[in-house]
């Protein structure tokens, strides 16, 4: 396993690869990574001849209050989870490089970057946006892998590629859930022990409007009223009930559904959400969850 700090240098990696006929899996993360994220990467291993790993902690989709300073960063524990999975080479840029003075370009996805997540935190897909733009300069590979807790960032991401014409095909991996529900988050570790007991009212909102889908409730008023009766607990953020595809606001569920929340659990903010309609085969996550559900 090689790592590259400079972007020439990965890009020369990464086109010597594919002068060599091989494919290139890339799973662009900011390190402090758990399961979920290994999970991506044994994907993006078994998925293609070669497989990169990034490692940014990307100050640009930081506000100056957000946590760039103490988030999580575990180097050496990221090496060897990305060893294990069979990554053969990571991007670790330093922000010095990726920002250099007097940087000035930045990238925007319209309408997709509205609502949601953007609510409370309007700088952060611009800064998503253009860091990974950068590194999709820097590993030009056929396959990107991204999970789906981060669902409104996928569809950025994915509409991003499609229409700048990156040539770069988005795989969007199912939730990796603790065994208690929990969505796998690097952020996990900041939650006391009563605070991450609390945390769980998401995961738990979610299954029960599952089961409330199964047996043919439609209404989005009904089924947010639901979620947000589970989640009294906790200070919500938002529970929106939109286009899995475009993120507009929907009154039924009709076709691709995505139900997002996001809640702040004493100092830590959290997300989870769970896609409905016509996805086809339902799938687990590692733990057994169903993530999809077919109607």
């Amino acid at each position: 396993m090689v790592v590259h700090a400079s972007a020439a240098e990965m890009r020369r990696w990464c086109l010597e690869r594919k002068a060599e006929g091989k494919s290139l899996g890339f799973v662009p993360t900011m390190g402090a990574l758990h399961e979920g994220h290994a999970s991506l990467m044994r994907e993006a291993v078994r998925a293609n001849d070669c497989a990169v790993l990034s490692v940014f902690v990307n100050p640009a989709q930081f506000a100056p209050h957000e946590d760039f300073d103490r988030y999580p960063r575990t180097w050496g524990a990221d090496l060897a989870i990305a060893e294990k999975a069979g990554i053969q080479a990571i991007y670790a840029p330093k922000a010095s490089a990726m920002y250099p003075p007097n940087y000035a370009t930045y990238v925007q996805v319209e309408r997709l970057q509205d609502g949601l997540c953007s609510g409370t935190r309007p700088h952060f897909f611009k800064g998503v946006a253009t860091v990974v733009a950068k590194l999709f300069n820097a590993v030009p590979a056929d396959r990107a892998y991204f999970g789906q807790k981060d669902a409104q960032q996928s569809a950025i991401i994915r509409r991003m590629a499609r229409d700048l014409d990156f040539g770069i095909e988005i795989v969007e991996m199912p939730i990796v859930r603790e065994a208690d529900g929990l969505a796998m988050s690097s952020r996990n570790v900041y939650l006391s022990p009563e605070e991450r007991t609390r945390a769980l009212c998401l995961s738990r909102a979610l299954f029960q409007v599952e089961a409330v889908m199964k047996v043919g409730e439609r209404d989005a008023a009904k089924i947010i009223a639901a979620v947000r009766k589970e989640m009294a607990n906790v200070d919500i953020d938002y529970i929106a009930l939109v286009d899995a595809d475009e993120m507009i606001p929907r009154d039924r569920i009709e076709g691709k559904i995505l139900l997002a929340v996001a809640a702040q659990v004493g100092k830590t903010r959290l997300i989870d959400n769970i896609k409905f309609g016509n996805y086809g085969q339902s799938k687990p996550d590692l733990r057994g969850s169903a993530i999809e559900v077919p109607l």
